[in-house]
Formats: structure tokens, sequence, C-alpha cells
């Protein structure tokens, strides 16, 4: 899996920062910027992200390139839907000798693995006789596998993007989206520290866990975890 922060908002929690200030300042949009020191600006998205004052996230965007997840991965991801996307396409794109992902769990059992890899050899074969038979390749990809890897670009404001993280970093969230959602929270920290500090799971960013009695038991592990990304 590989997850790339190709382009984000420049100077993105300044940019939050200016648009929480115009909701409160007489003053015009222009002179917001120049008279807001980098002290005020950290001090006011630190305010904001307490207050929960959400729209002015909405300001600042990020995008990822994502590639070597699976087809299982990319249903889930584009089901949150305030985030704009561009996947790789089996339409156009031919999938002779796909890659594809293994779960741990399979291939961490022999007897599963050999199974599991037995049916992508077969799947690979019957795709390649439906096109070698002049099936579209919009149609033979009916056969294809949800192991399938697949690439995708995906934007997200930063509003949507805490949201997508409080609830794929959590560890009942499924184990190959979660570890995407880690990629992509580290990625982000790098370049807005300040508008992420508390990104992560809803129990590390409320100290309750919303899953009642399905939760998962590992609060103090997932304070550490949010500490280490």
């Amino acid at each position: 899996m590989k997850v790339k922060l190709i382009d984000y908002t420049p100077e993105p929690e300044r940019t939050v920062a200016m648009a929480a200030r115009l909701c409160y300042s007489s003053v015009g949009a222009e002179k917001l910027e120049e008279k807001m020191t980098d002290d005020q600006v950290e001090k006011l998205v630190g305010k904001i992200v307490k207050m929960g004052h959400a729209s002015t996230l909405e300001h600042a965007s990020f995008t990822f390139a994502i590639e070597g997840v699976s087809r299982v991965l990319t249903h889930q991801l584009v089901r949150h839907r305030i985030a704009s996307y561009s996947q790789q396409s089996q339409r156009y794109v031919a999938e002779h000798d796909f890659e594809y992902i293994t779960p741990p769990s399979i291939a961490g059992n022999e007897q599963a693995r050999q199974q599991f890899e037995k049916m992508m050899q077969e799947v690979r074969k019957t795709y390649d006789i439906l096109t070698g038979l002049k099936i579209p390749k919009e149609d033979a990809r009916y056969v294809l596998s949800n192991a399938t890897e697949t690439k995708i670009l995906a934007t997200f404001n930063t509003r949507s993007l805490l949201h997508f993280f409080s609830l794929r970093c959590c560890q009942r969230a499924q184990w190959e989206i979660r570890a995407m959602a880690y990629m992509m929270l580290k990625e982000v920290k790098s370049v807005a520290p300040l508008l992420f500090k508390n990104a992560g799971a809803s129990c590390v960013a409320t100290g309750v866990c919303p899953e009642g009695d399905m939760t998962c038991g590992m609060f103090d592990e997932m304070i550490k975890l949010r500490e280490n990304n």
C-alpha cells in the first residue's frame, strides 16, 4: 500500500484561521492575513478545533494518491460522500495479470493462502479467455475479484477528513482501510499539525467510545497510537 499527499491548500492552518476570524471581525478579507501572526494562527486554530466551529475547516483541502489497495477498500472509501474521487477504470484499463491484495488472516494460513491464490489464478485465466473472445473489458471485469488491486485519487476538506479518521482509525474498522487511514493521518500531520493534533478514532478525540458494548477496550493503546503518528 502506498499513500502520498500530492496536493493541499497552501498554509492550510492560516487559511482556516482567516476564515474563522472573518466570521467575528469587521476587518476586510484582504487585511486579515497580513494582521495575523503565527502565534495568533496557532491560538485561533486550537480554539476552533476545541469549539467545534467546523465550517471554517472546510476551506482547507488535501489530495491523496493511493495505490496498492483492494476494491474492498475503495468500496468503503467512497461511502465518505463529502469528498472527491478519481479511480482507475476497469472499463478502460486491461486487468491481465492484475495484482491482488491478500488479507493477513489468509496470508498467515498456508492452506487458506493456497486456495486463495488458486482462485486468483483462475480469475486471471477466465478474464484472459473472455477478452480473447472479444468480450469488452467493461463486461469481462465482472469476473474480477474484490481483491483486485486498484488506484484512487481522493480529496477531502479538513472537516470531512477529521470525520473519516474518527471512523476509520477505530480498532473496529476493517484492517485495510484502517491501515490506510493512519498513513493518511501521518501525511497530513506533517503539513498541518495543529489541525490534526487530536485526530484519530472518536475515543482519541473525545475521550469517549461511541461503540458502547462493542468497544474494543483499548483506549490507552489508542492514545499511544495517536502519539506515535
